[in-house]
């Protein structure tokens, strides 16, 4: 194997594909950082659809969705207010409740006037009444 001068890149070859690198993080890395709030509101949407399988599982094999007071810990461990499943899988429905993306706690309610039951996060603001960017994410806008 014969090395030559002309194998490998040179300093000037170097320097303009750090250049190009440059350019191209100069105008997608604005792009990226420039919509986290779109980020969370997508990771919103989808703890909210986890929390709607885990709710399905727990009615499926109980009957009944938990009640308001039971809340969303009812998926984690087995109520020990009424009604109280006689069928609640060992282990849970989920291992823990998050957090919304923004910090705040979930609401649910059982029954809700939108159905069997509803689940929101309040946004940004992590309170009811928001508009626009602020606007809450609810289970029954979602389908």
């Amino acid at each position: 194997m014969n090395i030559n001068k002309e194998d490998g890149f040179t300093l000037i070859e170097l320097m303009i594909v750090l250049v190009i690198l440059a350019i191209l993080a100069a105008i997608v890395v604005p792009k990226i950082m420039s919509n986290p709030h779109k980020a969370k509101v997508t990771a919103a949407k989808t703890q909210i659809r986890d929390f709607e399988t885990a709710l399905s599982m727990f009615k499926l094999q109980n009957g009944f969705y938990p009640t308001t007071a039971q809340d969303l810990e009812a998926l984690v461990k087995e109520p020990a207010i009424p009604p109280i499943p006689k069928h609640y899988q060992k282990g849970g429905y989920l291992s823990y409740i998050p957090n919304d993306p923004w910090g705040n706690k979930y609401i649910y309610l059982s029954p809700s006037r939108h159905g069997s039951y509803a689940i929101i996060s309040y946004g940004p603001t992590g309170a009811p009444g928001g508009k626009g960017r602020n606007a809450p994410i609810e289970s029954w806008h979602l389908h």
